[in-house]
């Protein structure tokens, strides 16, 4: 394909050419070429106007789930990995074994491992450890039931309805610090400087804090400053750099959407990413 634009490229100077080739159209030539990006998406004439571009979004990575799109009960995540548990080894310390281990998909275990190894670099820090990683369908359900039994069948906020957990994605994990890992969590471990860290710093690595303090009335959860959610690098830094949940961010790119389709954008573009509210 390149070959080809450089021979069209070449006809279409050749008049010029004919003047007397000279290094300097050489190399007017060779920055034409150059310029030219095939690996850019075509979006046509219709500009995509959103912040992030597409190219930028795994829909995999963006998927929401919450009690509002619920994930199938027989959604299972694609590339899911047990995640390394030794930090000398550029793991992650685990609070507990369960069985067939903690599993992230494979890009979210790769950042989380990243990221835990910058923070062992931090003077005064404690060891972090991975609480909960991956659940099915199945996990969540019991989860949930014991919650409401406990709890006179109120739900409290702080276990999803089976579907709605964002661990089902395989992208969501709780991480605390060797301090909390023996404790019930609350929004107090806000206060460690461990958890402050992973706020500022987690963007850096993919992730964001999936349950803000700020949130709860939009995301519906408790505050929860140990759970982290991978999005993708593009996807964080817009997120956390403008103060968003994920159901926001989840908002504006389906206005986008409707927005780019409306003025005669390929729907084919962008249909990967197209995420409607479950019918219940």
């Amino acid at each position: 394909m390149k070959r080809f634009i450089s021979i069209m490229l070449c006809f279409l100077l050749l008049p010029f050419a004919a003047c007397g080739e000279t290094e300097e159209d050489d190399l007017i030539i060779e920055e034409i070429i150059e310029d030219v990006n095939l690996d850019a998406p075509a979006y046509g004439e219709v500009e995509w106007n959103f912040p992030v571009a597409l190219e930028d979004m795994n829909p995999e990575y963006i998927r929401l789930s919450n009690k509002h799109y619920l994930l199938d009960s027989k959604f299972v995540p694609d590339h899911l990995v047990k995640v390394p548990r030794q930090p000398s080894k550029g793991g992650i310390s685990w609070v507990s074994w369960p069985e067939g281990g903690h599993r992230l998909q494979e890009v979210a275990s790769q950042a989380l491992c990243e990221m835990n190894a910058a923070m062992r670099e931090v003077d005064g820090f404690r060891t972090m450890y991975l609480k909960s990683a991956y659940r099915s369908y199945g996990t969540q359900k019991t989860m949930y039931r014991n919650r409401l039994a406990k709890h006179n069948g109120k739900d409290d906020g702080w276990v999803s309805m089976p579907g709605a957990s964002d661990h089902q994605t395989g992208l969501g994990c709780d991480v605390v610090p060797s301090n909390w890992k023996d404790r019930g969590m609350n929004d107090k471990m806000m206060k460690e400087p461990e958890c402050q860290w992973m706020a500022e710093h987690c963007a850096e690595y993919g992730f964001i804090i999936r349950y803000p303090a700020d949130k709860q009335e939009i995301t519906e959860i408790n505050t929860e400053p140990w759970h982290l959610r991978y999005v993708g690098l593009p996807v964080a830094a817009y997120i956390m750099e403008n103060g968003l949940c994920l159901e926001e961010f989840t908002l504006e790119l389906q206005e986008a959407i409707h927005d780019f389709i409306s003025r005669g954008g390929d729907p084919a573009l962008v249909e990967a990413y197209i995420q409607a509210p479950t019918d219940t």
